[in-house]
């Protein structure tokens, strides 16, 4: 599963299953998440910057439609960018995006399924960018040896995994039981150790990721959280953004919740109610994403 970082930002994780999903339909709301995480992904941009000679070439490995391929473009101007995923109608909307942004002459994209698509890539990396797409893959040890073994000597991996979980509500919403969003990320952890355990040849690993990256022939060389705070009153577009998680979190989990959660959570997404997600005044988002970097130096 090549697929990209941006599906779900609630929580470390994507919280959906593979199998089903239209990557089309999901295309627009993929991107209007990554959109409203653009401060965090410019300040973790701005880090690596610091900290890398200027790349020849930049492989996105699990691009999705191509928002942080484009920062990347940006950052990076004497780079070439390959956006690599498993569905080709996420990498059109990232290829119209390099149009619009006048990037595309340096950008290309290439489809197939991860690690196995990245043996047609025509030269190693020099930096090679893996947002929250190496949890999609069953064996991440064998995945991180594959993406380390396309990179060119002093070469970086970013692995972007874990963070803490999102917030966007009070911890007492004034009715229901206070710490809902504490008792989701429960059920949502558990979702995500099943969406892991059903992959093909899920491998389980402790996620000591600098110890995974050293595991793979690289040289750990810095981590970094870096926080999304978009403070109350809220725009719409993290409205939108909070609406469409929760609501996925309703679907994905809703009937493990106990009655009241349940009756809690509906309220929530009532656009009714004054009291919902829709019309809240005290809603915002607070994420915090983490990178891990390492060389290759032989």
């Amino acid at each position: 599963m090549a697929h990209h970082h941006h599906a779900d930002h609630h929580g470390g994780h994507h919280h959906h299953d593979h199998t089903d999903i239209d990557w089309s339909e999901m295309a627009p709301l993929l991107e209007a998440q990554a959109e409203l995480f653009t401060p965090l992904y410019e300040h973790a941009l701005a880090w690596l910057a610091k900290r890398q000679t200027e790349p020849g070439l930049i492989v996105d490995v699990g691009s999705g439609p191509g928002v942080f391929a484009c920062l990347l473009a940006d950052t990076f101007p004497g780079a070439r960018i390959v956006a690599v995923d498993g569905s080709g109608p996420l990498l059109e909307r990232a290829r119209a995006r390099a149009e619009r942004l006048g990037v595309a002459d340096r950008f290309g994209t290439l489809t197939g399924e991860l690690p196995g698509v990245l043996d047609d890539l025509d030269y190693p990396a020099d930096l090679l960018w893996a947002g929250r797409s190496l949890h999609h893959l069953g064996d991440q040890r064998a995945a991180l040896t594959a993406f380390a073994a396309r990179l060119t000597h002093g070469g970086t991996l970013a692995l972007q995994e874990g963070g803490l979980p999102a917030r966007f509500l009070p911890r007492d919403l004034g009715f229901g039981r206070p710490g809902l969003q504490a008792r989701l990320d429960v059920l949502e952890e558990e979702r995500f150790a099943a969406m892991r355990a059903d992959l093909p040849g899920s491998v389980a690993e402790t996620e000591d990721w600098p110890a995974l990256l050293t595991a793979a022939g690289l040289r750990p060389t810095g981590t970094r959280t870096f926080l999304l705070d978009l403070p109350a009153p809220t725009t719409d577009r993290a409205r939108a953004y909070v609406v469409a998680s929760l609501t996925r979190t309703r679907e994905g989990i809703g009937d493990h919740l106990d009655a009241d959660d349940r009756a809690t959570l509906d309220r929530l997404l009532d656009p009714d109610d004054k009291a919902s997600v829709h019309h809240r005044p005290d809603l915002f988002v607070l994420a915090a994403q983490t990178v891990y970097t390492a060389v290759r130096t032989r």
